[in-house]
């Protein structure tokens, strides 16, 4: 069968691009579709270093930098794209891919990362956020995204099979589309973490530092714990006023390369996350170093932390709550290196490969039979 694999862009290797990257060594003479591709010519191993089919927002002035500019035109610029030649088309969506036109002879798999964030359930945190709620801008804006919604459920329907990143995004996903999703965890290269038992007395957090990630939060909470050392790995528009209100038993690093990151990840006493995230690939990597999870309860951390074997749960986004959680965690017993490392096994990209191949061939023969 002819493979095709559609994305929505391909500017950086994260989250959805490792999905991009398995799914292409599942079937690896596919054939690559996306809205646009800047990728360095050092940094297109995860895609083989395959030749792309782009769509023309590709040549639109500033695409480079401001491709997310260019939304209003995504829905037509991604049905522009020509997949017709192929048996077996496989989208990985967090945006508009999923909206490639497909026919009643071939398969459309969709693997979603979730339905396009700003469009639905996160519609007005992202104009607060963006200062588009007000005035025409923001008039304009809702007028954009009430448009993307439309779009997005209308083409739904072209979805033969849809495939979520977790069992909060399958809710979401039947909530937006009327759809049920089977559920197939994203991988995470847990191999790339050693397990370590050897502890040190401070907390971690680490991420981009924007407004849902909460860093934030978590340094004003740990201000109200003048006897807890915390350390914060990560950089971005946020950095320098969380780091204008940490205190003293708080560490900003901002930006660190891996190897850094790995080393004060496997020596942490717990990793502090405080984003409700539809997956979150962080918690799991912090598992796989043995290192227990402080996380809030809500999304995907509740897939990915066991509650009382590799970590505990705050159930509020506030400075109260965070630290109830590190209070209690520190009273907890049976929480092990062991048992982490275990839990983060079972997120693995081998595992990952091989419920996808499996998903992906039941698919088939459903249809031929």
């Amino acid at each position: 069968m002819k493979v095709a694999i559609v994305c929505d862009w391909l500017v950086v290797y994260a989250g959805a691009e490792r999905v991009v990257e398995q799914i292409l060594n599942i079937f690896p003479d596919a054939d690559l579709f996306t809205l646009v591709d800047f990728l360095p010519d050092g940094q297109r191993d995860f895609i083989q270093n395959k030749q792309t089919h782009t769509s023309f927002i590709q040549k639109l002035p500033g695409a480079k930098k401001h491709y997310r500019s260019y939304l209003p035109f995504m829905p037509i610029a991604i049905e522009q794209l020509d997949v017709t030649d192929y048996d077996l088309v496989i989208s990985s969506s967090h945006c508009v891919a999923k909206g490639i036109l497909t026919g009643p002879n071939q398969i459309h798999i969709s693997y979603v990362h979730s339905p396009i964030r700003y469009a639905w359930d996160l519609t007005h945190q992202y104009l607060r956020e963006s200062g588009l709620d007000h005035g025409l801008k923001g008039a304009l804006a809702k007028l954009i995204l009430h448009y993307m919604r439309i779009w997005d459920t209308r083409t739904a329907n072209g979805v033969d099979y849809f495939i979520a990143n977790s069992r909060f995004i399958a809710r979401r996903i039947k909530k937006v589309y009327g759809r049920e999703a089977d559920v197939i965890y994203p991988p995470v290269d847990v191999t790339a973490f050693t397990c370590c038992e050897d502890k040190q007395d401070y907390y971690l957090t680490a991420s981009r530092m924007v407004p849902y990630k909460k860093v934030k939060l978590i340094v004003e909470a740990f201000n109200e714990m003048p006897d807890r050392q915390l350390i914060v790995i990560g950089d971005g528009p946020d950095f320098e006023k969380t780091k204008a209100i940490a205190k003293s038993n708080i560490t900003m690093m901002g930006y660190q390369p891996f190897e850094v990151l790995k080393d004060k990840m496997q020596h942490a006493k717990a990793f502090v996350f405080a984003a409700e995230e539809d997956f979150g690939i962080t918690p799991v990597e912090a598992q796989a170093c043995g290192t227990p999870v402080i996380a809030y309860g809500r999304g995907g951390a509740l897939e990915t932390v066991k509650d009382g074997e590799t970590g505990c749960f705050f159930k509020e986004q506030t400075v109260e709550s965070i630290v109830k959680a590190v209070c209690d965690f520190d009273a907890k017993e049976g929480i092990t290196s062991e048992k982490c490392r275990k839990n983060a096994e079972t997120f693995s990209i081998e595992t990952f490969r091989q419920k996808f191949k499996t998903y992906v061939d039941e698919k088939q023969n459903l249809i031929l039979l």
